[in-house]
């Protein structure tokens, strides 16, 4: 009995397979849509909003690197020939092709966020020019992205029964998914928090615009 229960509290954390993969990898992708329409009003404001613009972009480096391992552990089981994978088959050609740019375009976007951060407005130059650049080539190609997999999502967490839609009621490992999502968002807010002494440059920056 006892190996039972130690069985399925293991499988609450680390189950799920393939459902659970999905559903992690659709779950870290709200998480991000959320963070990513917070950051693009500091966006819209950046003149008066670049310290939250600082500190939401920090927080979104550790659900990122989920996002891209989730996904990226699929992309290995899949092409390692995994049954249970190669039997969900793999996304569009499409997605599959603008992927890689995708990938390459959020380092950029984060690499270059980050140097700024440390560099400071006064060596700013072409890792602004950069930074611009890359989140230029990043947004559009993630809007694509994102509205090629809106439908996958949709299948991941609602189904049609008794005519009607309903959420789907979770996979193994809902606890683990559970505290792989917390906890990227506390790194977030810790790693943004460790940094918020780097803002001073950029909010004497601000406060300077905001008089003038």
């Amino acid at each position: 009995m006892d190996a039972e229960v130690h069985e399925e509290r293991l499988a609450g954390i680390t189950g799920g397979g393939i459902d659970g993969n999905e559903r992690l990898t659709g779950a870290t992708g709200v998480v991000l849509i959320v963070l990513l329409a917070a950051i693009g009003v500091t966006i819209l404001r950046i003149r008066s909003l670049t310290s939250a613009h600082l500190f939401l972009g920090l927080m979104l480096i550790p659900p990122v690197a989920l996002k891209m391992a989730s996904t990226g552990y699929r992309f290995a089981r899949y092409y390692t020939r995994d049954p249970t994978y190669r039997a969900r088959g793999a996304p569009s050609t499409a997605l599959r092709l603008i992927a890689p740019v995708v990938v390459l375009s959020t380092i950029a976007v984060f690499a270059t966020g980050v140097a700024l951060l440390i560099a400071g407005p006064g060596a700013a130059g072409y890792l602004r020019a950069l930074h611009k650049a890359s989140f230029v080539v990043w947004i559009g190609f993630t809007a694509i992205h994102v509205l090629g997999h809106l439908p996958d999502l949709q299948k991941t967490f609602l189904t049609e029964g008794a005519g009607r839609v309903q959420y789907n009621s979770l996979a193994a490992g809902g606890v683990g998914r559970a505290i792989s999502l917390a906890g990227v968002l506390l790194a977030g807010i810790v790693i943004a928090i460790l940094l918020v002494p780097h803002f001073g440059g950029w909010s004497h920056l601000e406060a300077f615009r905001r008089d003038h």
